[in-house]
Parts: C-alpha cells; structure tokens; sequence
C-alpha cells in the first residue's frame, strides 16, 4: 500500500473513530498532498509524499518554538500533537554511524576531494537518505569531512 493510501486509511479509521483532533491533522497533510498533485498535474510518489511530511514536520517544529516564545502552551499542545501523528508516517531514522558511512560510501563513489565538491555528494546522499536523515546535519558531516 503506498503512503498516500495509509494516510487516507488513517484518516477514515480517524473519522470512524470520531478523533477531531487526528482527523484535523490527517486532513491537512491530505491537503497539502492533493495541493501539490494538483499544482504540478501529477501522481505523488511515495518519496514525493515524504518530502511533503518533512515540510510539514518543520512547519510544526517553527510554530512550536514560536508559541513557547509567546507563551501559548494550548497551541504548542495542538502542533505538539500534530507533529507527533507526522513523525509516525517518517521511516526509521538512520543512526550517526550509519549516516557515516553512507557519507563515506558517497565520497568515494563521486571523488570528491574538497569543499566545492560537496554538491555532488550531496545530490547523491538526498536521494539515498531521503527522510531517514536530517539533511542539514549531513551538510555539516560532509562539510567536515571535506574540510582539509
């Protein structure tokens, strides 16, 4: 089943339920899917879902910071939930370890030798690491270790 169809599953499994606050959240992630296949005229893939989750997963984590600082704990609550029921549909996160030595692995596969190689490497590693792996904490990894 394709992670588009999970989610649609979800939110009938929400609305059979009568869960408002998971239905509210499952239908706004439905609607920036559909959003994007009708801006662009396409079938989302399930990389081109993920990519979609990702984004709402740093719009949720921007407005928590933003309501702490204003002290709205009630809406911090509500992204707080929302972010929770996005990062279920993420894959299983890589450890450093394993971040390591696909960054290794991509090094040597592309030659690269210093820092103005490092958008091959990377154009490499975001479609292996796609939504496993925080990609700007792999810029800084590779950065390093490009570094001389």
């Amino acid at each position: 089943m394709s992670l588009k169809a999970n989610i649609t599953e979800d939110m009938k499994s929400a609305l059979r339920a009568k869960d408002a606050r998971r239905l509210s959240a499952i239908r706004l992630l439905l609607a920036a899917i559909k959003q994007k296949e009708i801006d662009e005229r396409i079938e989302l893939t399930d990389a081109d879902v993920l990519a979609i989750v990702e984004k709402q997963i740093k719009q949720r984590r921007d407005s928590i910071s933003q309501y702490q600082a204003a002290n709205r704990q009630d809406l911090v609550d509500i992204e707080t939930f929302e972010l929770n029921l996005l990062t279920a549909y993420m894959p299983k996160q890589l450890s450093d370890a394993e971040v390591g030595e696909e960054i290794v692995r991509a090094i040597g596969e592309t030659g690269a030798r210093s820092v103005p190689d490092m958008g091959r490497v990377m154009g490499l590693l975001k479609g292996r690491l796609a939504g496993r792996a925080d990609m700007g904490k792999v810029s800084g990894l590779v950065r390093a270790r490009l570094l001389p």
